[in-house]
């Protein structure tokens, strides 16, 4: 039996650009457009693929941070702005620190499930770039528990995987996995100079892996990682739509522009105890496994893979995480080029959140974009040629460090 009871559906992906530091538009000094812009954008964007945006029965809007970053509440209330048909039809919030977006992917298909809704309309949204880097180190730290606070790193979230990264070091060997690091970072900036949508598409640097090398300087930042190991401070917004095979009737969608939702894994672990084992994303992996069971695949049915690598050394790990590599051994599998855009496994092909930025409460939404891209053929520069064996998309969302996690298997229709 089907892990679904009936099938769901995925189509009308849209992102926006992702603005920060490194776009050659970017103006710090200047105003900048606030969430209502990339709202409405990447909303109207997703609809405009569609024939009957007033078949859109229900919205969700995912956000981590924007009571602090922005002084806003109430995510819902900007549902209906998208759209005249939309006021009055309910809306649902989601936050999960990064996975705010993973979180809205599953309620959105929940909600079809339950039949109260053929045709749910995700919208995920940050806009970051509103405060100096030392406020917004304090406002992310909320995505792990606010009570280590004090005694953790100035830059509290970086120091949570600059301890990864040592404890990888330590385990694994320094030399090995500081250059799968590195190789993780050249990985992302060349699948972000692909989209012109990423945050480092106009990126320059001519030796990237001499660059990702960069020692750690821990006198200016931490003592593991360097500042190319890390997702940039980005504002973006990301929409898609899922839809019963009804709702994909009533919007006037073809099947050949959809994907099909298989499973999902939905995982969570306890925010206020420490992590067990620095060299593993434990949630991840389980979410991942879960999904694999619903669907009753493994790893070689896979074709193309988006994971969250808020930071280098999350990559690797979660090459581990979703069966790809085996313990200890992802920074060898990155080094040897599998995960690249023509490798084994093409992973995070638009630059994942290193290179096309990290809107954290859009990211989730951003990776299930991508993959509806790459398995319907819209993904443009930054397509790869799926192979009819491995019809299939991952992605595993993670919120904190390894403690919030969604991971969706979707899969191309022939």
């Amino acid at each position: 039996m089907s892990f679904l009871r009936k099938p769901i559906y995925a189509t009308a992906g849209y992102n926006t650009v992702s603005l920060g530091q490194g776009r050659k538009e970017f103006k710090p000094k200047e105003p900048r457009p606030g969430i209502e812009h990339y709202i409405k954008e990447a909303g109207r964007g997703a609809l405009a693929q569609v024939k009957n945006p007033e078949a859109i029965d229900e919205g969700v809007m995912t956000n981590f941070m924007m009571a602090r970053y922005n002084r806003q509440g109430n995510r819902p209330g900007f549902f209906p702005m998208i759209h005249p048909s939309f006021r009055y039809k309910p809306a649902t919030g989601t936050e999960g620190a990064c996975d705010s977006g993973g979180l809205g992917l599953a309620v959105a298909c929940k909600t079809i499930l339950a039949d109260v809704a053929d045709a749910v309309l995700v919208v995920g949204f940050e806009v970051q770039t509103t405060v100096k880097a030392v406020y917004g180190a304090d406002y992310l730290a909320g995505a792990g528990w606010y009570k280590d606070r004090k005694k953790g790193h100035a830059h509290f979230f970086p120091g949570q995987f600059s301890d990864r990264a040592g404890a990888c070091f330590e385990k694994f060997g320094k030399e090995k996995v500081r250059e799968g690091m590195a190789h993780w970072y050249v990985q992302a900036i060349e699948n972000a100079r692909r989209n012109p949508k990423a945050q480092e598409y106009h990126n320059s640097i001519s030796d990237l892996f001499a660059t990702g090398m960069t020692p750690p300087n821990p006198k200016v930042f931490c003592e593991h990682i360097n500042v190319y190991d890390c997702s940039k401070v980005s504002d973006a917004g990301c929409a898609l739509i899922f839809a019963s095979e009804e709702g994909l009737k009533k919007l006037g969608v073809e099947k050949k522009d959809a994907v099909e939702v298989v499973s999902w894994g939905q995982c969570e672990d306890d925010i206020t105890n420490p992590q067990p084992d620095l060299t593993k994303l434990v949630a991840s992996q389980k979410a991942a496994s879960l999904a694999y069971e619903r669907a009753g695949l493994s790893p070689k049915d896979i074709g193309v893979l988006e994971v969250h690598d808020c930071f280098s050394i999350a990559g690797l790990l979660m090459m581990e995480a979703t069966g790809f590599a085996g313990y200890g051994e992802g920074a060898d599998f990155v080094s040897a080029g599998k995960t690249k855009i023509d490798g084994e496994i093409p992973t995070n092909t638009t630059g994942g959140l290193i290179g096309y930025g990290h809107p954290v409460g859009a990211s989730g939404v951003r990776q299930a974009v991508d993959l509806v891209h790459q398995l319907t053929g819209k993904a443009s520069d930054c397509q790869i040629a799926m192979d009819s064996a491995s019809p299939y998309g991952l992605m595993v969302s993670m919120g904190g460090s390894d403690i919030t996690i969604v991971s969706m298997i979707f899969k191309k229709i022939e």
